[in-house]
């Protein structure tokens, strides 16, 4: 959804303008597409984030869920419906700072090449611009999966408190107890997890592009 609904909007805003998207509305549209898409899609995170913590829990305190399934219907029985959206705020502004460091780094990376590099194939011109939006993907959204995960999977105490108040209070309790290199613990991992991702799903969303004609003239 993050990736359909950007690309939407920016091919409308090129055909109304006949040019290419400003840096201004390659942003609105990043902001638009990856809070929508990322609040659609937050209750599969949630499941997804509590059954990968599962394990790393003391014994009495692990959820135990069989499947998403299991832990669909266990949320909704055990917390109510709109649990589903728990730590739908930070799963929101990740999404948001991962489609804008993915999407404008690559269209505007490629916009340039475009221009400068004029007898390169649109393929080489593509790869290069993706390789870059990779490293901008993993470093500016790794802060916020890393908030975005210590809120999911958090969970109250015996005396029913969480760790975390909201994410202002996440911010700030990591801030204290791991300074701000703490942000990006596991840059490395992480890149290897979402930098490939980032890459092809730019790649063949191209391809996918391109035997459509989106964008020929």
């Amino acid at each position: 959804m993050r990736l359909g609904i950007y690309f939407n909007l920016t091919e409308k805003w090129k055909r109304e303008s006949g040019q290419n998207t400003t840096t201004g509305q390659k942003f609105v549209a990043s902001i638009i597409a990856g809070g929508f898409g990322s609040f659609c899609g937050n209750p599969a995170d949630l499941a997804l984030v509590r059954l990968q913590a599962d394990s790393s829990l003391p014994v009495a305190e692990r959820r135990n869920y069989k499947s998403a399934l299991d832990a669909f219907s266990r949320i909704i029985a055990d917390e109510g419906v709109p649990s589903l959206w728990k730590g739908a705020v930070p799963t929101m502004t990740r999404a948001i700072a991962l489609n804008c460091a993915q999407l404008v780094s690559y269209e505007t990376v490629k916009e340039s090449l475009t221009t400068s590099l004029k007898n390169s194939s649109a393929l080489t011109i593509q790869i290069y611009a993706s390789l870059v939006s990779s490293v901008f993907t993993a470093f500016f959204s790794l802060p916020f999966d890393n908030l975005k995960t210590k809120l999911q999977k958090q969970k109250a105490n015996a005396k029913g408190i969480l760790p975390y108040k909201g994410m202002l209070d996440c911010i700030q309790v990591s801030l204290a107890r791991e300074g701000v290199t703490g942000f990006w613990a596991g840059l490395p991992t992480y890149y290897f997890r979402v930098g490939p991702h980032a890459i092809i799903t730019l790649l063949a969303l191209e391809q996918y592009k391109r035997l459509l004609g989106v964008g020929k003239k």
